[in-house]
């Protein structure tokens, strides 16, 4: 895998006065343009075309947002082993000699299905990941808790922060829908009113908090579960609403604009876009690599773009310096762009 960023270490206890002190975990001086990303990869199903797809338009990074490889076990020298298959397959061998690869996870690498903290295998797990994606002895990833991280790429003027996020570490569980689905919908879950829940953690807040102080010209949240459509009834941001808002409010909080999310999990493809106190926030969702679902494609989200795409896909995400624009991309099995949509700088401000 190539290896091409630093470890910086993060100041922490300043405002957002002093931005420039504020480090991302690692950085890379080199300017990317291009970024692709994707989720949901069983190497089980043989070697994927999207990984040859994603070549064809020579990214500067790959993300991988979770659902890397299907795990699900409380053996670890089985969840190991699950691993190495992906290790082992001809098209991730040649992503990782191409490009960098970045990765968070989702329940099925994590290791149960739809897991949060009471997952009693996730200190093991966590080493198993970082061990895969061979994070240096002194990452940060190695000394804390949860596997989210942030990466910086380029100069001032032309730098872009990508902040991947732990959506299963300290998750609390969810509630539960009861009696038949409701029209539209896919399932299981439903929206909490209770406070007290959490979707990150409080270490994973403040992380983050200090995070959106680090100078960047376009910053990415990645995250390996929907951030806005919530309607379906699958894992999201909006079964913890407080959560979702405690987003917005730290985005308004740091003027944190040229700012979208990514996102995976749902076995389809979509561009999602809502007003957060009066910001225009988008959430791209890339999923999955291996295998797609034409029915959960067509559950509501009253906050989609145009339209989803239920094909094996992935994410890409083009930047124009120069223009000061960015172009939010899917593609398919070809390296096909099926879903645009292009994005000035201009339109990521706050009203």
């Amino acid at each position: 895998m190539k290896k091409l960023f630093s470890i910086a270490t993060i100041s922490t206890g300043l405002c957002a006065a002093a931005q420039s002190q504020v480090k991302s975990d690692f950085h890379q001086a080199k300017i990317i343009k291009k970024i692709a990303f994707g989720s949901c990869n069983e190497p089980k199903k043989g070697n994927s075309p999207m990984y040859e797809a994603i070549l064809k338009h020579k990214p500067d990074a790959f993300l991988f947002l979770g659902d890397n490889i299907y795990g699900d076990t409380a053996d670890m020298e089985l969840l190991s082993k699950k691993w190495q298959k992906l290790g082992d397959s001809e098209g991730y061998q040649k992503l990782c000699k191409n490009t960098p690869v970045i990765a968070t996870w989702d329940d099925h690498d994590y290791g149960i299905n739809d897991g949060g903290k009471s997952y009693k295998m996730r200190e093991e797990s966590q080493q198993i990941f970082l061990d895969f994606f061979k994070d240096p002895a002194d990452s940060p990833r190695r000394k804390r808790a949860g596997v989210y991280a942030s990466y910086t790429f380029g100069t001032p003027g032309k730098t872009c922060q990508i902040l991947m996020l732990d959506t299963r570490y300290f998750r609390d569980e969810l509630p539960r829908t009861k009696g038949p689905k409701a029209k539209g919908t896919v399932g299981w879950y439903k929206p909490t009113d209770d406070t007290s829940k959490t979707l990150l953690g409080e270490a994973q807040w403040r992380w983050l908090d200090e995070q959106l102080q680090v100078a960047a010209d376009i910053r990415i949240i990645g995250s390996s579960i929907q951030v806005l459509a919530h309607e379906k009834g699958m894992e999201n941001w909006g079964n913890v609403p407080h959560e979702r808002k405690r987003l917005f409010e730290l985005l308004k909080k740091h003027k944190a604009v040229h700012t979208f999310a990514i996102s995976g999990d749902v076995h389809f493809a979509e561009l999602s876009k809502t007003d957060a106190l009066g910001y225009p926030f988008y959430d791209l969702t890339s999923s999955g690599m291996t295998h797609a679902s034409k029915g959960w494609a067509n559950a509501k989200n009253s906050f989609r773009v145009g339209k989803s795409f239920p094909v094996q896909n992935s994410g890409l995400i083009e930047i124009d310096w120069d223009d000061k624009s960015i172009a939010l991309s899917i593609i398919n099995n070809a390296g096909e762009k099926v879903l645009q949509h292009p994005l000035k700088f201009s339109e990521l401000e706050f009203k």
